[in-house]
């Protein structure tokens, strides 16, 4: 799943939001909670407990900071069942940051059966974040 955003929010600002997993709680729709793991600074390794809900189940990913870049932030969360990566690009121009947002799941064992027919469920799940990310990276500006 691959979405654009574009707000009028500094990147700067954008960049210490986003790179905080624990506010995905805020922007995406399928989070139903997201804390820290572990304590200290945030910066590669930092770690969060994520419950999402996804067709009407409830499922725990560790996501870990991956890789913190001055225009990158790559996070990457697993279970037995999946392996997810949410890969943000945030640039700036003319006074505009434009979030790029590739989410990609791979599945494990028996559910790697299941992949071809929820490629359609992520998509609308992606629908649906293009708004409220946006909303929430607005309101940032105040």
């Amino acid at each position: 799943m691959h979405r654009t955003i574009t707000v009028r929010t500094p990147v700067q600002t954008v960049v210490e939001y986003l790179r905080d997993f624990a506010h995905a709680e805020e922007w995406d729709p399928g989070t139903v909670s997201c804390t820290r793991a572990d304590t200290g600074p945030i910066a590669v390794g930092a770690q969060w407990r994520n419950v999402s809900e996804f067709r009407g189940k409830k499922t725990e990913l560790t996501y870990r900071l991956d890789r913190l870049d001055p225009g990158r932030i790559v996070f990457v969360g697993s279970n037995k069942t999946a392996t997810s990566t949410d890969d943000l690009t945030v640039t700036e121009e003319d006074g505009t940051t434009t979030i790029s947002y590739h989410a990609t799941i791979k599945f494990h064992g028996l559910a790697k059966l299941a992949d071809p027919f929820l490629k359609r469920e992520f998509e609308k799940m992606g629908d649906d974040l293009v708004p409220t990310m946006t909303k929430v990276l607005e309101g940032l500006r105040t």
